[in-house]
């Protein structure tokens, strides 16, 4: 008998292989109950099924496939990545200490500051890609929890997470990785030694614009911040409702195909950008001129995802008219859809980041490549 299929193309493609037992078809029922029967003896006819908040077969599906592309031990959804990633540092107490990534997402890093302050953590932010002075800060501080982000948004930077995930275990700290740039397909950080790997299940694992989702997989169920996630989840109510969930696994059946045009597009519109006479600097993994190229090689062999930044020779005043051109691509916040979109960055964060005003940040899609070449030349000529 042939061995079972393990390749995360195969996988998704056959939702694990799910036939739905009450009908036979091949696609999950959508079931939308909020809540389920007792029999007369008043126990659960459905002893995994009591109340919606913690019980849904569509839920447990999709956290299932998430779990076996992660190679984790569990898996839980939530209502949105900012959702996944609160209760994940929800876990930490007055006095304990979170070292986060410095130049993560922004929308995390300000409720992470907040919530830091009120609760009497101490917060340290460093650049994890500096790898030996971020592990001397693991060390000298010896923080319950460490938060980075591989790539990171929108520096595009790498992180080390193998040689960070030893110096988090030395110390005694749980280390989490947000992944979502390198979505499940192209980086595992549980195994090189995380964790916890969260994701915006939002972006490229939904990757149609239209769910919000979160993610956290975990290497250990007895983890006792994983215990805090699970209860806090099933408590708080932070839960993705079946609807969402049914959108999520239809999405995810072509993210293995997706995940490989968009890394494939990107890869040729950063080797278009980086020698246009425009443009400064194009930050994407995939190319030989990116800072940490050997890096990104031995962390994502297999692509390098739709994400990149690339900064204006003509300052803010280029990038925001090079914007103001392009036709196509959409001008819109998000990343992993499949549709390429745009933003001035420094737009939306504001002053208070540190984030370029020329840099121009680009979600490739899957598009034909000629096209947004093409879009993007016709801008870029508008802008000079």
């Amino acid at each position: 008998m042939a061995e079972k299929p393990v390749t995360s193309a195969t996988i998704l493609a056959r939702l694990g292989g799910l036939v739905d037992p009450g009908s036979g078809g091949l696609v999950p029922p959508l079931q939308a109950s909020t809540t389920y029967v007792r029999g007369e003896d008043y126990n659960l006819v459905y002893p995994e099924n009591s109340y919606g908040r913690d019980n849904n077969e569509q839920v447990r599906l999709a956290e299932s496939l998430i779990c076996q592309l992660e190679h984790g031990a569990d898996t839980k959804l939530f209502a949105s990545g900012m959702a996944a990633i609160s209760t994940l540092v929800s876990a930490l107490r007055a006095g304990e200490c979170l070292l986060l990534q410095s130049g993560m997402y922004w929308g995390a890093v300000a409720w992470i500051r907040k919530f830091c302050k009120h609760r009497a953590i101490d917060l340290i932010e460093e650049d994890s890609s500096d790898t030996q002075r971020f592990c001397e800060f693991i060390q000298k501080k010896k923080p319950r929890l460490i938060l980075i982000e591989v790539p990171s948004n929108p520096w595009i930077k790498l992180s080390d997470i193998q040689e960070i995930a030893n110096a988090a275990r030395t110390a005694g700290s749980a280390l989490g990785v947000d992944a979502t740039a390198a979505t499940p397909i192209l980086l595992q950080p549980l195994k090189l030694g995380a964790d916890f790997v969260i994701h915006s299940a939002t972006k490229a694992i939904n990757g149609h614009s239209d769910v919000l989702a979160g993610v956290i997989s975990c290497a250990n169920e007895q983890d006792p911040i994983w215990r805090h996630v699970c209860e806090e989840r099933q408590g708080a109510g932070a839960v993705l409702s079946p609807q969402a969930a049914w959108l999520l696994l239809r999405g995810m059946r072509t993210l293995d195909l997706r995940v490989e045009k968009m890394s494939s597009n990107a890869l040729s519109v950063a080797e278009f950008l980086q020698d246009h006479p425009e443009i400064e600097a194009v930050w994407y993994p995939g190319i030989q001129q990116y800072a940490q190229y050997d890096l990104a090689e031995r962390l994502m062999p297999n692509g390098y995802g739709c994400l990149m930044s690339f900064l204006f020779k003509g300052g803010k005043d280029a990038a925001l008219e090079f914007c103001r051109h392009i036709e196509g691509i959409h001008r819109a916040t998000s990343l992993g859809g499949t549709e390429s979109l745009i933003e001035h960055r420094h737009t939306i964060e504001g002053n208070v980041t540190g984030c370029p005003d020329n840099l121009v940040r680009l979600s490739v899609g899957i598009e034909d490549i000629q096209d947004l070449i093409s879009e993007l030349d016709f801008a870029l000529a508008k802008t000079r």
